[in-house]
Protein backbone atom coordinates (compact mmCIF):
# COMPACT_ATOMS: atom_id res chain seq x y z
CA UNK A 1 0.00 0.00 0.00
CA UNK A 2 0.82 3.41 -0.83
CA UNK A 3 2.61 5.43 2.05
CA UNK A 4 0.00 8.41 1.57
CA UNK A 5 -2.86 5.82 1.74
CA UNK A 6 -1.49 4.83 5.38
CA UNK A 7 -2.18 8.18 7.31
CA UNK A 8 -5.07 7.61 9.32
CA UNK A 9 -4.33 7.32 12.98
CA UNK A 10 -8.12 7.51 14.38
CA UNK A 11 -9.46 3.90 15.83
CA UNK A 12 -6.18 1.97 15.45
CA UNK A 13 -6.67 -1.01 17.56
CA UNK A 14 -4.04 -2.79 20.10
CA UNK A 15 -3.49 -5.25 18.45
CA UNK A 16 -2.37 -4.39 14.13
CA UNK A 17 -1.93 -7.77 13.68
CA UNK A 18 0.08 -11.07 13.62
CA UNK A 19 1.16 -13.49 11.09
CA UNK A 20 2.65 -17.39 11.47
CA UNK A 21 2.32 -18.68 14.83
CA UNK A 22 1.90 -22.37 13.84
CA UNK A 23 5.04 -24.58 15.07
CA UNK A 24 8.30 -23.62 16.96
CA UNK A 25 10.59 -20.34 16.18
CA UNK A 26 11.33 -16.73 17.21
CA UNK A 27 8.78 -14.75 18.55
CA UNK A 28 8.86 -10.95 17.41
CA UNK A 29 6.75 -8.25 18.71
CA UNK A 30 7.00 -5.05 16.90
CA UNK A 31 6.02 -2.00 18.83
CA UNK A 32 4.83 0.99 16.79
CA UNK A 33 3.44 4.75 18.03
CA UNK A 34 4.60 5.28 21.59
CA UNK A 35 4.83 8.28 21.01
CA UNK A 36 1.55 9.97 19.47
CA UNK A 37 2.84 12.14 17.10
CA UNK A 38 5.63 9.24 15.40
CA UNK A 39 2.15 6.54 13.47
CA UNK A 40 5.25 5.45 11.09
CA UNK A 41 5.78 2.52 12.79
CA UNK A 42 2.67 1.63 12.56
CA UNK A 43 1.98 2.32 9.16
CA UNK A 44 5.10 0.14 8.35
CA UNK A 45 3.64 -3.07 10.36
CA UNK A 46 0.48 -2.87 8.28
CA UNK A 47 2.33 -2.63 5.42
CA UNK A 48 4.30 -5.49 6.48
CA UNK A 49 1.62 -7.59 7.73
CA UNK A 50 -0.58 -7.03 4.42
CA UNK A 51 2.16 -8.33 2.39
CA UNK A 52 2.78 -11.23 4.64
CA UNK A 53 -0.89 -12.20 4.51
CA UNK A 54 -1.43 -11.74 0.45
CA UNK A 55 1.47 -13.58 0.18
CA UNK A 56 1.80 -15.94 2.56
CA UNK A 57 5.67 -16.52 2.56
CA UNK A 58 6.72 -20.01 4.70
CA UNK A 59 7.07 -18.49 8.55
CA UNK A 60 8.72 -19.76 11.64
CA UNK A 61 7.96 -18.76 14.90
CA UNK A 62 5.34 -15.77 14.90
CA UNK A 63 5.53 -11.81 14.36
CA UNK A 64 2.99 -9.24 16.41
CA UNK A 65 2.32 -6.30 15.66
CA UNK A 66 0.95 -3.89 18.53
CA UNK A 67 0.04 -0.07 18.71
CA UNK A 68 1.45 2.50 21.61
CA UNK A 69 -0.48 4.86 22.52
CA UNK A 70 -3.56 5.04 21.02
CA UNK A 71 -4.79 8.14 22.77
CA UNK A 72 -2.29 10.18 21.62
CA UNK A 73 -2.18 8.80 18.49
CA UNK A 74 -5.57 9.88 18.33
CA UNK A 75 -4.81 13.26 18.97
CA UNK A 76 -1.82 13.56 17.16
CA UNK A 77 0.21 14.45 19.99
CA UNK A 78 3.56 12.65 21.66
CA UNK A 79 1.42 11.94 24.99
CA UNK A 80 -1.35 13.22 26.74
CA UNK A 81 -0.48 13.57 30.13
CA UNK A 82 2.59 11.68 30.66
CA UNK A 83 5.26 9.86 27.96
CA UNK A 84 4.02 6.52 27.97
CA UNK A 85 7.82 6.01 27.07
CA UNK A 86 9.28 6.77 30.82
CA UNK A 87 6.99 5.01 32.52
CA UNK A 88 8.10 1.10 32.29
CA UNK A 89 9.44 0.65 36.07
CA UNK A 90 8.97 -2.53 38.19
CA UNK A 91 7.17 -0.21 40.82
CA UNK A 92 4.59 0.87 38.41
CA UNK A 93 4.09 -1.79 36.41
CA UNK A 94 3.22 -4.03 39.32
CA UNK A 95 1.05 -0.99 41.05
CA UNK A 96 -1.04 -1.08 37.72
CA UNK A 97 -1.32 -4.99 37.90
CA UNK A 98 -2.47 -5.07 41.55
CA UNK A 99 -4.42 -1.89 41.73
CA UNK A 100 -7.12 -1.52 38.80
CA UNK A 101 -9.38 0.92 40.64
CA UNK A 102 -7.39 3.69 42.35
CA UNK A 103 -4.08 4.62 41.42
CA UNK A 104 -4.26 4.82 37.52
CA UNK A 105 -6.86 6.56 36.23
CA UNK A 106 -4.88 8.95 34.08
CA UNK A 107 -5.11 8.25 30.18
CA UNK A 108 -1.26 7.13 29.86
CA UNK A 109 -2.03 4.43 32.80
CA UNK A 110 -4.60 2.94 31.20
CA UNK A 111 -3.23 3.27 28.19
CA UNK A 112 -0.28 0.97 29.83
CA UNK A 113 -2.20 -1.15 31.08
CA UNK A 114 -3.81 -2.26 28.18
CA UNK A 115 -0.42 -2.25 26.37
CA UNK A 116 1.42 -4.51 28.99
CA UNK A 117 -1.91 -7.12 29.27
CA UNK A 118 -1.57 -7.34 25.41
CA UNK A 119 2.22 -7.61 25.58
CA UNK A 120 1.67 -10.41 28.36
CA UNK A 121 -0.94 -12.26 26.22
CA UNK A 122 1.75 -12.54 23.84
CA UNK A 123 4.64 -13.26 25.31
CA UNK A 124 2.51 -16.40 26.45
CA UNK A 125 2.36 -17.83 23.23
CA UNK A 126 6.57 -18.10 22.81
CA UNK A 127 7.92 -21.02 21.95
CA UNK A 128 11.31 -19.69 21.13
CA UNK A 129 13.27 -16.37 21.49
CA UNK A 130 11.93 -13.39 21.54
CA UNK A 131 12.83 -10.03 19.97
CA UNK A 132 11.35 -6.59 20.68
CA UNK A 133 11.41 -4.02 17.64
CA UNK A 134 10.32 -0.12 18.85
CA UNK A 135 10.21 1.98 16.17
CA UNK A 136 9.89 5.48 16.48
CA UNK A 137 10.88 8.91 14.53
CA UNK A 138 12.42 12.17 15.36
CA UNK A 139 11.55 15.96 15.59
CA UNK A 140 14.60 16.71 13.16
CA UNK A 141 15.23 15.95 9.85
CA UNK A 142 18.72 13.38 9.23
CA UNK A 143 19.92 9.57 8.97
CA UNK A 144 17.91 6.94 10.27
CA UNK A 145 19.48 4.98 13.35
CA UNK A 146 19.05 2.17 15.78
CA UNK A 147 19.28 2.10 19.12
CA UNK A 148 20.29 -0.89 21.95
CA UNK A 149 21.06 -1.78 25.52
CA UNK A 150 24.70 -3.07 24.77
CA UNK A 151 24.52 -6.49 24.75
CA UNK A 152 25.86 -9.16 22.12
CA UNK A 153 22.70 -10.70 20.95
CA UNK A 154 21.66 -6.76 20.65
CA UNK A 155 24.69 -5.59 18.67
CA UNK A 156 24.46 -8.61 16.24
CA UNK A 157 20.66 -8.02 15.45
CA UNK A 158 20.86 -4.03 15.21
CA UNK A 159 23.69 -4.47 12.66
CA UNK A 160 21.98 -6.36 10.24
CA UNK A 161 19.58 -2.97 9.53
CA UNK A 162 22.33 -0.66 7.75
CA UNK A 163 22.18 2.33 10.05
CA UNK A 164 24.17 3.54 12.43
CA UNK A 165 23.89 2.19 16.17
CA UNK A 166 23.72 3.76 18.98
CA UNK A 167 25.41 2.70 22.66
CA UNK A 168 24.29 3.81 25.50
CA UNK A 169 21.77 5.85 24.76
CA UNK A 170 18.82 3.51 26.69
CA UNK A 171 21.23 3.99 29.94
CA UNK A 172 20.47 7.35 29.67
CA UNK A 173 16.78 6.96 29.82
CA UNK A 174 14.56 5.48 32.72
CA UNK A 175 11.24 3.70 32.46
CA UNK A 176 11.27 2.74 28.47
CA UNK A 177 9.29 -0.20 26.82
CA UNK A 178 13.57 -1.01 25.41
CA UNK A 179 14.97 -1.48 28.26
CA UNK A 180 11.59 -3.18 29.87
CA UNK A 181 12.09 -5.08 27.45
CA UNK A 182 15.56 -5.95 27.78
CA UNK A 183 15.84 -6.52 31.41
CA UNK A 184 13.29 -9.58 31.11
CA UNK A 185 16.03 -10.72 29.24
CA UNK A 186 14.74 -10.72 25.51
CA UNK A 187 16.63 -9.16 22.76
CA UNK A 188 15.41 -5.63 22.03
CA UNK A 189 15.97 -3.13 19.52
CA UNK A 190 15.22 0.20 18.25
CA UNK A 191 14.60 2.02 15.21
CA UNK A 192 14.18 5.62 14.87
CA UNK A 193 13.18 5.93 11.20
CA UNK A 194 13.66 9.42 10.52
CA UNK A 195 11.82 12.66 10.58
CA UNK A 196 8.68 12.54 12.30
CA UNK A 197 6.17 14.08 9.26
CA UNK A 198 8.82 12.47 6.68
CA UNK A 199 7.14 9.77 4.53
CA UNK A 200 10.24 8.16 4.47
CA UNK A 201 10.33 6.72 7.93
CA UNK A 202 7.23 4.66 6.63
CA UNK A 203 9.30 2.88 4.69
CA UNK A 204 12.91 3.00 6.49
CA UNK A 205 10.41 1.10 9.22
CA UNK A 206 9.60 -1.90 6.57
CA UNK A 207 13.12 -2.17 5.87
CA UNK A 208 13.49 -2.98 9.45
CA UNK A 209 10.74 -5.44 10.09
CA UNK A 210 11.94 -7.63 6.98
CA UNK A 211 15.29 -7.48 8.39
CA UNK A 212 14.86 -8.44 11.69
CA UNK A 213 12.59 -10.94 10.29
CA UNK A 214 14.99 -12.20 8.02
CA UNK A 215 17.72 -12.00 11.10
CA UNK A 216 15.51 -13.58 13.41
CA UNK A 217 15.02 -16.37 10.93
CA UNK A 218 11.52 -16.07 10.66
CA UNK A 219 11.70 -15.25 6.54
CA UNK A 220 13.84 -16.27 4.25
CA UNK A 221 16.00 -13.87 2.31
CA UNK A 222 14.58 -14.71 -1.27
CA UNK A 223 10.86 -15.11 0.19
CA UNK A 224 11.07 -11.08 0.98
CA UNK A 225 10.38 -9.33 -2.37
CA UNK A 226 13.51 -6.86 -3.72
CA UNK A 227 14.93 -6.77 0.35
CA UNK A 228 18.09 -5.92 -1.55
CA UNK A 229 16.84 -3.07 -3.08
CA UNK A 230 14.88 -2.29 -0.19
CA UNK A 231 17.76 -2.47 1.90
CA UNK A 232 20.04 -0.29 -0.22
CA UNK A 233 17.42 2.64 0.88
CA UNK A 234 18.43 2.84 4.11
CA UNK A 235 21.69 1.96 3.67
CA UNK A 236 23.09 4.64 1.42
CA UNK A 237 21.42 7.28 3.95
CA UNK A 238 24.07 6.59 6.18
CA UNK A 239 26.93 5.68 3.64
CA UNK A 240 29.00 8.18 4.72
CA UNK A 241 29.21 7.81 8.46
CA UNK A 242 30.23 6.03 11.14
CA UNK A 243 28.74 2.96 11.56
CA UNK A 244 28.66 3.09 15.72
CA UNK A 245 28.67 5.64 17.92
CA UNK A 246 28.35 6.19 21.92
CA UNK A 247 26.39 8.68 23.65
CA UNK A 248 28.89 11.44 25.65
CA UNK A 249 26.05 14.14 26.91
CA UNK A 250 22.50 14.84 27.15
CA UNK A 251 20.84 17.89 27.83
CA UNK A 252 18.01 17.61 30.35
CA UNK A 253 15.03 19.75 30.05
CA UNK A 254 13.59 21.10 33.58
CA UNK A 255 9.84 22.66 34.37
CA UNK A 256 9.89 25.85 32.95
CA UNK A 257 13.70 25.58 31.33
CA UNK A 258 12.07 27.56 28.32
CA UNK A 259 14.05 25.62 26.05
CA UNK A 260 14.20 26.54 22.46
CA UNK A 261 16.62 24.47 20.12
CA UNK A 262 18.70 26.52 17.40
CA UNK A 263 17.22 25.99 13.99
CA UNK A 264 18.64 23.88 11.39
CA UNK A 265 20.50 20.93 12.79
CA UNK A 266 19.99 17.84 11.93
CA UNK A 267 20.57 13.87 12.86
CA UNK A 268 24.49 13.19 13.17
CA UNK A 269 25.39 16.61 11.92
CA UNK A 270 29.05 17.28 13.47
CA UNK A 271 29.10 20.15 16.02
CA UNK A 272 32.74 21.41 17.57
CA UNK A 273 32.76 22.49 21.68
CA UNK A 274 31.57 25.70 22.27
CA UNK A 275 29.32 26.04 19.23
CA UNK A 276 25.87 27.25 19.44
CA UNK A 277 23.12 24.89 20.16
CA UNK A 278 20.35 25.86 22.13
CA UNK A 279 18.89 28.67 24.90
CA UNK A 280 16.88 28.97 27.82
CA UNK A 281 16.10 30.81 30.62
CA UNK A 282 19.10 30.65 32.12
CA UNK A 283 21.15 31.80 29.14
CA UNK A 284 23.38 29.90 25.96
CA UNK A 285 23.58 26.27 25.87
CA UNK A 286 26.63 25.17 24.09
CA UNK A 287 28.41 21.89 23.11
CA UNK A 288 30.73 20.44 25.99
CA UNK A 289 32.65 18.93 23.39
CA UNK A 290 33.30 18.05 19.52
CA UNK A 291 30.97 15.47 18.48
CA UNK A 292 27.84 14.52 16.29
CA UNK A 293 24.10 15.80 17.33
CA UNK A 294 21.25 13.56 17.73
CA UNK A 295 17.70 14.03 18.66
CA UNK A 296 17.73 17.91 18.65
CA UNK A 297 14.28 18.53 20.13
CA UNK A 298 12.32 20.67 17.54
CA UNK A 299 8.66 19.70 19.39
CA UNK A 300 6.87 21.10 22.22
CA UNK A 301 6.40 17.68 24.58
CA UNK A 302 9.51 16.30 25.49
CA UNK A 303 12.67 16.38 28.44
CA UNK A 304 15.18 15.56 26.23
CA UNK A 305 16.62 18.82 24.50
CA UNK A 306 19.78 16.93 22.43
CA UNK A 307 22.15 14.30 22.85
CA UNK A 308 26.04 14.27 21.32
CA UNK A 309 27.14 11.23 20.21
CA UNK A 310 30.82 10.27 19.49
CA UNK A 311 32.45 7.61 16.76
CA UNK A 312 33.41 4.21 18.38
CA UNK A 313 35.56 2.54 16.49
CA UNK A 314 35.80 -0.90 15.35
CA UNK A 315 38.76 -1.94 16.94
CA UNK A 316 37.19 -1.37 20.29
CA UNK A 317 33.91 -3.22 19.26
CA UNK A 318 35.95 -6.35 18.59
CA UNK A 319 38.04 -5.93 21.67
CA UNK A 320 34.52 -5.54 23.84
CA UNK A 321 33.28 -8.88 22.15
CA UNK A 322 36.57 -10.64 22.88
CA UNK A 323 36.46 -9.34 26.52
CA UNK A 324 33.06 -10.27 27.11
CA UNK A 325 32.99 -13.59 25.54
CA UNK A 326 36.35 -14.93 27.88
CA UNK A 327 34.16 -13.33 30.76
CA UNK A 328 37.12 -11.11 31.63
CA UNK A 329 34.57 -8.84 33.82
CA UNK A 330 35.39 -11.50 36.35
CA UNK A 331 38.68 -9.43 37.17
CA UNK A 332 37.19 -6.51 37.49
CA UNK A 333 36.23 -6.80 41.48
CA UNK A 334 40.41 -7.38 41.51
CA UNK A 335 41.07 -4.06 40.79
CA UNK A 336 41.37 -1.63 43.40
CA UNK A 337 38.34 0.08 44.16
CA UNK A 338 35.80 -2.20 42.91
CA UNK A 339 33.77 -4.99 44.42
CA UNK A 340 31.13 -6.92 43.98
CA UNK A 341 27.28 -5.57 45.15
CA UNK A 342 26.33 -8.27 47.80
CA UNK A 343 22.61 -9.22 46.17
CA UNK A 344 23.16 -8.44 42.80
CA UNK A 345 25.78 -10.14 40.95
CA UNK A 346 25.97 -8.27 37.85
CA UNK A 347 26.16 -4.75 39.82
CA UNK A 348 29.77 -3.57 40.89
CA UNK A 349 30.13 -1.29 43.90
CA UNK A 350 33.10 1.89 42.41
CA UNK A 351 34.73 3.99 45.20
CA UNK A 352 35.42 6.79 42.56
CA UNK A 353 38.36 8.14 44.44
CA UNK A 354 40.53 4.74 43.90
CA UNK A 355 39.26 4.24 40.65
CA UNK A 356 40.11 6.91 38.56
CA UNK A 357 37.91 7.71 35.26
CA UNK A 358 39.81 5.54 32.74
CA UNK A 359 38.32 2.64 34.91
CA UNK A 360 34.52 4.17 33.30
CA UNK A 361 35.99 2.87 29.58
CA UNK A 362 36.77 -0.49 30.98
CA UNK A 363 33.31 -1.02 32.46
CA UNK A 364 31.93 -0.21 28.57
CA UNK A 365 33.91 -2.14 26.93
CA UNK A 366 32.11 -5.27 29.14
CA UNK A 367 28.82 -4.06 29.08
CA UNK A 368 28.10 -2.11 32.07
CA UNK A 369 26.88 1.16 30.64
CA UNK A 370 24.23 1.93 33.84
CA UNK A 371 25.14 4.05 36.27
CA UNK A 372 24.23 6.36 39.09
CA UNK A 373 26.44 7.91 42.20
CA UNK A 374 25.40 6.81 45.66
CA UNK A 375 27.87 9.09 47.91
CA UNK A 376 31.83 8.59 46.94
CA UNK A 377 30.51 5.57 44.96
CA UNK A 378 29.32 4.97 41.90
CA UNK A 379 27.32 1.81 41.00
CA UNK A 380 27.51 0.24 37.23
CA UNK A 381 25.74 -2.84 36.08
CA UNK A 382 24.85 -4.31 33.05
CA UNK A 383 22.35 -7.34 32.05
CA UNK A 384 22.87 -10.72 32.86
CA UNK A 385 22.32 -12.33 29.59
CA UNK A 386 24.65 -10.41 27.77
CA UNK A 387 26.90 -13.64 28.41
CA UNK A 388 24.86 -15.47 26.26
CA UNK A 389 26.68 -16.49 22.93
CA UNK A 390 25.30 -16.23 19.64
CA UNK A 391 25.37 -19.94 19.67
CA UNK A 392 23.36 -20.49 22.41
CA UNK A 393 20.82 -18.09 20.97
Amino acid sequence: MPADQLTDTQDIPRLLGSYGGYGDGPLVICLGGMHGNEPAGIFAAQRALQILHSAQPPFRGEFVALAGNRAALARGRRYIEQDLNRLWSAERLAALQTDTQCNARGPEDEEQRELLAAIEATLARQRGPVIFLDLHTTSAPGVPFTVIGDTLLNRHLALSIPAPLILGLEEYLDGTTLNYMNDRGYLAVGFEGGQNEASSAIDNHEVAIWLTLVTAGCLRREDVPQLSALRETVACQASQLPRVFEVRDRHVIGAGDQFVMEPGYRNFQVVERGQLLAHDRHGEIRARENGYMLMPLYQSQGTDGFFLVREVKPFWLHLAAGMRRLRLEAVLPWLPGIRRHPEQPETLIVNAKIARWFVIELFHLLGFRRQRSDGENLIVSRRPHDAFSLAEW
